[in-house]
C-alpha cells in the first residue's frame, strides 16, 4: 500500500508562472516538506493551505546539502 504525499498539491500552471521574488529564477516544488525552492537565492517558501508564501521574511533559508 502506498502512503499518500503530506498536503495538497499545487497547481502546475501556477508553478509555471512564479519566480524567486529575490532573483526572478525558476522555483522547485518540495511536495513532501510542502514548499517552493529557490536555489539561486538558497530560500524555501512555504506553501500553506495550498497557498505559496512568497514573503522573504518567511522563506527557510535552505542549509548547505539543500538545494
Amino acid at each position: 500500500m502506498n502512503a499518500a504525499l503530506p498536503g495538497p498539491s499545487v497547481d502546475p500552471r501556477l508553478l509555471e508562472i512564479l519566480v524567486c521574488p529575490v532573483t526572478r529564477s525558476q522555483l522547485r516544488y518540495d511536495r513532501e516538506r510542502q514548499e517552493l525552492i529557490s536555489a539561486s537565492a538558497r530560500l524555501a517558501y512555504p506553501i500553506r493551505d495550498g497557498v505559496p508564501v512568497m514573503l522573504v521574511d518567511d522563506a527557510r533559508t535552505l542549509d548547505e546539502g539543500e538545494t
